[in-house]
Parts: C-alpha cells; sequence; structure tokens
C-alpha cells in the first residue's frame, strides 16, 4: 500500500494506482496540460473511498510506502483505467526489417481453403 500525497492531504491507495498515478501525471504535464481523474482509497476508518484530484502541469503528487497490517483491496480496475488513459506512456513500437531465407520475388502460395497441417 501507499499514501499519495497531493496538495497537503494524503491518502492511502494500492502501489499500483498509486504507480500508476505518478506515472500519468508526469505524462499528462509533459504535454502541458492538467486533468481530472479520479482514484479508489482506504479511509482512516478502512472503508473505501473515491478522491478527486487534478493532475498534471502544476500538481505535484507524492507517493511512497505505508505500513498496512490487513488485507488490501483490489483497485487493479482503477489502476488499469489509469493506463488506459490516452496520455499514459505507452512502449515504442519500432519497424524491423523480417529476416527470411526465401527470396523476395518469389510468389507466396497460400492456400487458404486448405487445412494446415501440424
Amino acid at each position: 500500500m501507499r499514501c499519495v500525497t497531493y496538495a497537503g492531504e494524503t491518502v492511502t491507495t494500492t502501489d499500483d494506482v498509486a504507480a500508476s498515478l505518478v506515472e500519468l501525471t508526469a505524462a499528462v504535464a509533459k504535454e502541458g496540460q492538467a486533468e481530472a481523474v479520479s482514484i479508489p482509497i482506504v479511509t482512516g476508518d478502512k472503508k473505501v473511498a473515491q478522491a478527486e484530484l487534478v493532475i498534471g502541469v502544476g500538481n505535484d503528487v507524492l507517493s511512497a510506502p505505508v505500513d498496512w497490517h490487513d488485507e488490501e483491496p483490489d483497485f487493479a480496475h482503477a489502476a488499469a483505467e489509469l493506463k488506459n488513459h490516452r496520455l499514459f506512456p505507452r512502449p515504442h513500437l519500432r519497424a524491423v526489417e523480417p529476416t527470411s531465407d526465401v527470396d523476395d520475388d518469389e510468389p507466396i502460395d497460400w492456400d487458404f481453403d486448405q487445412p494446415t497441417q501440424a
């Protein structure tokens, strides 16, 4: 579990949500933007709630470990939502030349009506 400090307040959430929030905050700031997001948190009385944050330019987010001895809630859906954000960093795909022993001038003769043999 992690505590996330934002605008002088601290909330507790899961490691995956905190990591995704920090990455998304940096990505949004890099684009010179700010966006509103919502994350699940655990309150002081161990109840699940939602926190609303504005992330990006001018909005610092700090994530630090917290001692946690209770069962961790499953906030995987929220981490996935943050990762699905249009600005969340994604690995860059790069084109590579295929290596082949087949002469490129030869036509490929595939018969899609015939079952493949194993």
